[in-house]
């Protein structure tokens, strides 16, 4: 069956995936994006666009007639940016969520996939993480995106609508651009290409659970297909890789050996980092599929790709 989706954030790094993976199962898809980081160009052409702002209430009310199912992903992203401003990623991750779901609440959708992510947890008690795992964020941006996915769960239950919560992990992938605030992959790869010293917060034996956004994309296509309870969820590989091994895997998908500058660590970063993605295989059948060297290869060429497009 087609379906009706409106994608907030959807022209930026996931929310352009996933666009293109409904598009490519026969929905019709409506992206929802102020381009404050996403990009037009992330958008293949069947896409509707609406210019817009998560806070313009009244926008959201006119962009949800006739939705059947929103993925919400526009959001302020980032441990650091957060620490630096508070206010702005409150104002953004919480009251934004909370005017969606005003929206969706007033035009009936049935369903929101919320895009949370494994900030929320802080620094952790166990390893692998599940859904159970204590949840205590270290920065404002960990406590407003589970802020908000606690919303979510609530408006599910007070207004009979179906909440699914994707707690991403690190994603990387095709369209990720460089970010300062953002993920490693990227910032490593602008260091690498320009021949940089690759800098690293801390001694580098840190670990991360790197996810394809191909798989994050598939897994929310799945959250939009099930008919399970309203709840919250890991997307991850379920596999932890050290940065130093990250290091070593770029260099063989780069070609050469990168050269490594260690930094004192950041506030507000966790030492370990690995997810139990038990839950997502049992509740909407998610499995991951990307290898982290078939997805740093991909990556890589794409990201090359891309700069020789800025460069001319």
């Amino acid at each position: 069956m087609s379906l009706k989706t409106l994608v907030t954030g959807g022209a930026g790094f996931i929310g352009s995936n996933i666009a293109k993976a409904l598009l490519e199962q026969g929905h019709r898809v409506i992206v929802y994006d102020n381009l404050s980081t996403g990009y037009r160009s992330n958008l293949l052409p069947q896409c509707e666009f609406i210019a817009g702002d998560i806070r313009d209430q009244e926008l959201l009310k006119q962009s949800m007639h006739g939705v059947d199912v929103v993925f919400h992903l526009a959001a302020a992203v980032g441990n650091t940016r957060s620490i630096e401003q508070p206010l702005f990623d409150s104002e953004v991750n919480l009251l934004g969520t909370i005017r969606i779901l005003e929206a969706v609440r007033n035009a009936g959708v049935s369903k929101v996939v919320y895009s949370s992510s494994a900030g929320i947890f802080g620094e952790l008690k166990s390893l692998p993480i599940n859904e159970d795992h204590p949840v205590m964020p270290d920065s404002p941006y960990g406590v407003s995106k589970l802020a908000a996915e606690k919303m979510c769960l609530a408006y599910s239950r007070l207004y009979g609508f179906q909440a699914i919560c994707l707690r991403y992990f690190n994603v990387y992938g095709i369209n990720q651009r460089y970010d300062a605030y953002g993920n490693v992959i990227p910032i490593f790869a602008t260091q690498l290409l320009s021949g940089e010293p690759l800098r690293v917060f801390g001694d580098g034996n840190q670990t991360r659970d790197f996810v394809n956004v191909r798989d994050v994309a598939r897994a929310n296509l799945l959250a939009a297909q099930t008919d399970a309870a309203s709840t919250a969820i890991n997307i991850a590989s379920g596999s932890a890789l050290t940065i130093n091994n990250l290091i070593q895997l770029m260099g063989y998908a780069h070609g050469a050996k990168p050269t490594v500058e260690y930094c004192p660590p950041r506030k507000g970063d966790v030492y370990h980092s690995c997810a139990d993605v038990g839950v997502a295989k049992s509740i909407v059948g998610y499995e991951p599929t990307v290898q982290i060297e078939e997805g740093l290869l991909e990556y890589l060429q794409w990201f090359k790709a891309e700069l020789s497009l800025v460069e001319h």
